[in-house]
């Protein structure tokens, strides 16, 4: 039975009060072309079982990252989350609550999102922080354009190891205002490149660290070289566990940081949904995009939680707001607010290194598989390799012998010529046993 809660004298009430004789004189303005010929090819009804039992058989064409040997990062990271994170944001105070737009009544909202600006900030050594972005990729687009706001160019220089799904997303958002995306080629050690394009007309460097092939970099010299040229040096990331190990983009001289959050406290969840992190230096904070929960006193000296700052278009500034943005990721920010809190800085740091030494045993294995060649030197837990083929046939075949192998380079990037690069990661929940297999069906499928 369909539910339809208009009656037809509804109907007809309707259309009399707006002067229309049927439904159809109000596609009067939609081209004959345009209008649909004929129901859509969906089923016209079927019951809650039946229905229950499609999806779960479509649900079974899936692969989850649980289920097999699995390999893949490249901007999203299989890492244990802890059942505490779920039990805690599916309580309904948090699960049901959005945009508060008198946000000083929900003291409890303003809190997490303090806490959550307190844990970036420290992470990332940097400033301030907001609460928070869509997810990383926008979080770089986003910084891209508060580069041109604060220095008042217009070229943007990304380094060859930025993610190319981020500079893509960057190029989108940018060119729409008129600033120019300078992507270098792509570049498994990109250290010495992008400074060698600063000129008086670039806003920023945009540089990542780790970067896609995985590779760690020192960026100091980058951030001294953009500073010397009256540029901005934005650090952008896709694994955020790795700042549990290595030097934060802040303590390398960081105008803006930006990246993607997903591997704490969110899995992954076939695509999303994601956090971005953003910070940067205080001089800076009102050209930030997003929003600032501020810490304060009540009139009775109590303390409380304010809303500082709010700079996206829903609050007020409409044409005037430095971002668009319309959503925060609150509950995936809130998730990662809680298992930062549940780790804390020993766990995270045991977590980062359990990362690393399965990533060490993980480059090892395939350096000593005849052809293959680990091209990643400097890593965390994610590695290029070259493969004796071509890298996305070798995947499918990996796949189809149930090895989830990693992401080929040219899938990410089809023009970068790197069609036998092949892209893989190795976290806490890859057992030696993972790695064997993975190993074991990769000679087989290069015999």
């Amino acid at each position: 039975m369909r539910y339809l809660p208009l009656t037809d004298i509804d109907r007809e009430q309707m259309l009399k009060v707006i002067g229309a004789k049927s439904i159809d004189d109000l596609y009067a303005d939609v081209p004959k072309s345009a209008v649909l010929k004929g129901l859509v090819d969906l089923p016209r009804a079927q019951g809650e079982i039946e229905v229950h039992r499609h999806m779960a058989a479509l649900a079974e064409k899936n692969t989850p990252a649980g289920r097999t040997a699995f390999f893949l990062g490249a901007g999203a990271y299989r890492h244990h989350v802890p059942a505490t994170v779920d039990h805690i944001i599916q309580r309904s105070e948090f699960l049901t609550a959005y945009t508060p737009y008198q946000p000083e009544i929900a003291q409890g909202t303003l809190q997490a999102l303090y806490e959550f600006q307190s844990q970036v900030a420290l992470l990332l050594d940097m400033e301030v922080a907001n609460a928070s972005m869509y997810d990383g990729s926008t979080a770089c687009a986003e910084a891209a354009m508060m580069a041109a706001r604060v220095t008042k160019r217009k070229k943007i220089v990304f380094s060859g190891g930025v993610h190319p799904h981020y500079v893509e997303t960057a190029r989108t958002a940018c060119e729409a205002l008129g600033l120019e995306i300078i992507a270098l080629p792509a570049a498994i050690d990109d250290e010495a490149a992008v400074t060698k394009h600063l000129g008086a007309d670039v806003a920023a460097v945009m540089v990542q660290s780790p970067n896609v092939f995985g590779t760690i970099t020192d960026l100091t010299k980058i951030g001294e070289a953009a500073r010397g040229a009256g540029a901005l040096m934005v650090a952008t990331f896709t694994e955020c566990v790795s700042f549990g190990l290595i030097e934060p983009p802040g303590a390398m001289g960081a105008d803006i940081v930006c990246g993607e959050g997903q591997s704490i406290g969110n899995a992954l969840n076939f695509g999303g949904p994601y956090v971005g992190l953003f910070a940067t230096k205080e001089k800076y904070i009102r050209q930030m995009p997003g929003r600032v929960a501020g810490e304060t006193l009540d009139a009775d000296g109590k303390r409380g939680f304010v809303l500082t700052l709010s700079t996206r278009e829903q609050h007020i500034r409409r044409e005037k707001a430095t971002s668009n943005i319309c959503t925060n990721s609150g509950l995936c920010q809130l998730a990662w607010t809680i298992h930062m809190t549940l780790l804390g800085e020993a766990g995270l740091k045991r977590l980062a290194q359990l990362n690393h030494e399965k990533a060490i045993a993980f480059a090892d294995a395939l350096a000593r598989v005849k052809g293959v060649e680990v091209l990643t030197k400097r890593f965390f837990n994610e590695i290029a390799v070259r493969v004796p083929s071509d890298a996305q046939k070798l995947v499918d075949e990996l796949a189809e012998q149930g090895v989830i192998a990693g992401v080929a380079m040219s899938r990410l990037n089809p023009k970068a010529g790197m069609d036998d690069v092949l892209i893989a990661c190795a976290t806490e929940m890859n057992t030696d046993a993972d790695i064997a297999a993975y190993v074991h069906t990769l000679k087989v499928v290069l015999a």
